[in-house]
């Protein structure tokens, strides 16, 4: 390309003609054959998903008749894109090849092949067993509801201690709070109580599902059932998403499964080490470098945000994540503090004008907010001064290292521009 007119003139393209292109760095991993599991790290906005997809593309070229290959991801609205566009790029023949699901679905649907009589709950009906669970077992005990979930899913789940001995010898590194043998089989009858009401109202959380579904694959059926699996955004994979993509994908075999991700855009509460999971991915450890979405001065802030916090590399190492560079320049986020709401809407919809008058369509601005409840006020303020708004329902809760991580996620959406608003109290998430 000749000089950087025409680098931001291409970096400006459709996202459809994105889908298409690689660099020669993403192209050299989507064409590598791996003699086992793969695992590419990148930051926001480096091609992590359009690699994925054309690795997909390039696996089921080559893909024997009779053999599957498995994309993939946490949530079904990403596995309903990434379905879409990889039609564009594939043909008709590698689609039939391909499977596009995320986890929970394909969880979901094999159980209840097999005539599970469980239902798979997500909310309120679990935080209702919980209720009860502490009512019955929790004693003398003065630990919030979000302990005893903390502990289940980051001990017990991610350790498959479902049982007392298994439990009572389960490392709880990292997890604050110390608890001697009599506290922690205190804390054991919280859970046995849990699973109980959990067995009598033929409940079952995603996890516990997630370990069921593959005790069952591994029992009743030969493991193995793709000849390649590709997971997109895995840092937000639990163990038990790892451990079944493990015997879904069989033994270890070349070009087995493919992952990529991002500890920092971490969203969930989700955190796997791979090699605990039987994932061994040394040696076949990969890294994209190029930031093509985003300027470096909105890159330099947002990853600014994450300073002091330590990141995994989705196993056992860690990621600092300050490799990647972006290609283009511009303006730096900026940080507008107000003394009432609506002197900060009035400001909002002016940088709205502004950007509608230099050409930007009203359809390519997105607006983020922390609640819903706050999203709700600035429709109604963004629609009185004329704007059409089409809501994005996404529901987060998380600590304040996953709040820096979706502050994260969403300045480095951004190509040229990004702005940081608020009134009152300036949050200490980004001071």
């Amino acid at each position: 390309m000749d000089g950087e007119e025409e680098l931001k003139r291409i970096i400006t393209e459709p996202l459809e003609k994105w889908r298409i292109f690689l660099h020669p760095t993403q192209r050299k991993i989507v064409n590598q054959d791996f003699s086992g599991p793969a695992r590419v790290l990148g930051g926001a906005g480096t091609g992590k998903t359009v690699v994925a997809m054309h690795r997909t593309k390039r696996l089921a070229e080559y893909l024997p008749a009779g053999k599957r290959l498995l994309f993939t991801t946490f949530t079904k609205n990403l596995a309903d894109d990434i379905r879409e566009n990889l039609r564009k790029i594939v043909n008709v023949d590698e689609m039939k090849k391909i499977e596009v699901i995320n986890l929970d679905a394909w969880v979901a649907s094999f159980l209840r092949d097999q005539g599970y009589e469980y239902i798979i709950s997500y909310g309120d009906e679990l935080d209702k067993i919980w209720d009860d669970a502490i009512a019955q077992a929790g004693g003398s005990l003065d630990y919030t509801k979000n302990f005893y979930v903390d502990e289940w899913i980051k001990v017990v789940q991610a350790q498959e201690a479902y049982t007392k001995e298994k439990y009572s010898k389960a490392s709880r590194i990292g997890r604050g709070l110390r608890l001697d043998r009599i506290k922690r089989m205190k804390v054991w009858g919280v859970f046995e109580e849990y699973m109980c009401l959990c067995d009598e109202r033929k409940l079952r959380d995603s996890e516990f599902a997630m370990y069921e579904c593959r005790i069952i694959l591994e029992k009743q059926f030969s493991v193995g059932r793709y000849e390649s699996i590709i997971v997109d955004e895995g840092q937000d994979l639990s163990p038990s998403a790892y451990r079944l993509i493990r015997a879904l994908a069989g033994e270890p075999h070349q070009n087995d499964i493919f992952i990529v991700g991002d500890a920092h855009q971490r969203s969930y509460r989700n955190k796997a080490i791979l090699s605990k999971c039987g994932i061994n991915v040394r040696g076949r450890a990969r890294k994209l470098r190029i930031n093509y979405r985003t300027t470096e001065e909105i890159r330099k802030y947002a990853f600014g945000l994450l300073k002091g916090i330590s990141f995994d590399d989705m196993d056992e190492d860690y990621d600092d994540g300050d490799n990647c560079q972006s290609l283009t320049h511009g303006q730096v986020p900026v940080i507008k503090k107000f003394n009432t709401p609506e002197e900060e809407l009035e400001f909002i919809a002016g940088e709205i004008k502004g950007l509608e008058a230099a050409g930007v369509l009203q359809k390519d601005i997105c607006f983020v907010a922390r609640t819903h409840k706050l999203i709700d006020s600035y429709k109604d303020g963004l629609r009185k001064n004329g704007f059409e708004i089409f809501e994005i329902k996404v529901s987060l809760e998380e600590f304040e290292t996953e709040e820096k991580c979706l502050l994260y996620v969403a300045l480095t959406r951004a190509r040229a521009g990004a702005y940081v608003t608020c009134y009152g109290t300036m949050s200490n998430l980004i001071v």
